[in-house]
Formats: structure tokens, sequence, C-alpha cells
């Protein structure tokens, strides 16, 4: 197997090698810092390790002008130019938590290959490279965490850390107590049972209802898919709280630095420690 789990095939790909990139130097330098791209990324806070391994194979990394996609890739923080999307890195950048409420269409992600209008052109003023934390549909609205803590992104992101995001759901009908149950306990989805939720039906009138929804699984369109499968469409949808951290005073289109008191919340929640 590769490092980037598939087979070797008979004829091996040509990686680039440390020498490739990192100043005609080789890995036989004992004076070089080198490691994999992948890591350092990492390591800079740019995105999470798996995150940063699909930034390289899409082709949106450079090290010395050099356009990288082999995850074998070895470079030199200290002595390469290291960069993202044409961005230089950075690796005494400052970390940055900030909470941005999402307007409906935009894209939660720093690159849209459709130039659809990003999360990121909202955030004005913003000089260091920060990337969101999860997913949110270009349709739905609410509260999306950017950071450059690519490790607190890892964990706030797998399942297993079981990280809530609770969400307001604006429905079509009224979920009776079976549908709602249902949710609760979990619905097949794409072949796959959705794990147990969180499920309170807030308010019903002429036809419609709002219902909040506690999940801490990241599915793609998850909470739109749930819905479907008990027979209640989704209308309007907005995330509400992301783990510990909520704001309804936060206006759609505006965003605001996370407290150091928040933070710390976020990373407990995570399962790691206050930095």
């Amino acid at each position: 197997m590769t490092d980037d789990g598939g087979s070797r095939s008979a004829r091996p790909r040509r990686h680039l090698r440390a020498r490739d990139v990192a100043g005609g130097r080789g890995t036989e330098d004992r004076g070089s810092r080198t490691d994999r791209l992948q890591k350092i990324l990492s390591a800079a806070g740019v995105a999470s390790r798996r995150a940063s391994e699909e930034l390289i194979r899409e082709g949106r990394v450079s090290v010395n002008g050099t356009t990288v996609t082999e995850l074998g890739t070895k470079a030199d923080p200290e002595r390469d130019d290291i960069r993202v999307d044409g961005r230089r890195i950075r690796f005494e950048q400052r970390r940055r938590y900030i909470l941005l409420n999402k307007p409906r269409g935009y894209v939660t992600t720093r690159h849209d290959p459709e130039d659809r209008p990003t999360v990121l052109d909202l955030l004005e003023g913003v000089k260091e490279y920060i990337y969101p934390v999860g997913r949110l549909d270009y349709d739905s609205e609410g509260l999306v965490i950017l950071t450059n803590d690519g490790e607190l992104a890892a964990r706030l992101t797998h399942p297993r850390h079981e990280v809530e995001r609770v969400y307001e759901a604006r429905v079509r009908g009224v979920p009776d107590a079976r549908s709602l149950e249902r949710l609760a306990r979990g619905v097949m989805i794409e072949g796959r049972r959705t794990a147990p939720a969180r499920v309170r039906l807030a308010s019903a009138r002429e036809g419609q209802a709002i219902v909040e929804i506690a999940i801490h699984e990241g599915r793609r369109r998850q909470v739109r898919q749930m819905f479907e499968a008990v027979g209640h469409p989704v209308l309007r949808l907005r995330r509400i709280r992301i783990g510990p951290i909520g704001d309804e005073m936060l206006k759609p289109g505006h965003y605001r630095e996370l407290t150091p008191q928040e933070v710390g919340k976020l990373r407990r929640a995570a399962g790691l420690g206050h930095r």
C-alpha cells in the first residue's frame, strides 16, 4: 500500500523528492529540517493532516515555485518557500479562531471550482491562512468556525469526539411523535443508519414546524436527508450552535473572534487541553 492508501502499480509513480523542492538539498543534509509536506502544513495550522493531503493532491501547494501533487514530497519549513493557493505559509502566524454567521448562497470552503462565493469572501481584514471547520451547505445558514489550528479542526470534525452541532430546521408539515422518535434513534441514509440525535419540536403553525436537532456526525446534507427520510422536507436550515459555542446576536454575514474563554471551552469539548 502507498502512503495515501492506494495500491502500488507494477511501474511505480515518480514522486518529487526532497532534493526536487527543498532548495536542491537531499534528505542526507543533516542540517535540513525536512519533513513530509502534509505534516508541515498540519503543524503550521493550515489544515488537518487529511485535509492537507487533499490540498496537495489538488495541486494547490507549491514549494520553491514547483507545484507539488505527490504525498511523499518533503520540504524544509524553515528554508523553503511553501505556498497554498499562492499564499506563502508563515509558520509563526498567530492562531485565529473566528465565528461567522454564514448567510445562504456561500460555499463553506476556501476554493470553489464553480467560482461561487465562499465564506472567505466575508472575512475582510483577516490576513492569516484560515479555513472553515467542517461543512455547511450552500443553501443553509448559521454558525461556522474558521481557524488555522489544525489539531482543533481535526478533533471538531471527527465523529469519535462527538462534538454536537445544533440546527434549527423549518420543515414542511408537523412531525408526529413517531417521526421525532425515528429521528432521535437514527434513520437510514445511503445504506447507513445515522447516530442517535437529540430532537425537539420547538413550534408548529400553518402546516409547518420548527424542529431543533443536535447531531455529532458530519455527513453530507445529513440533516436535510434525515428529515426527508421521515417525510418532512426542510424548507430552511440554520446552525445555531457548535459544541459549547453559540451567538444569537451575531448577524448574518458578520463574524467575530472567539474569546479565550470560548476557545478553552471548545478545546475541552474536543478533548484537548487549554492552550
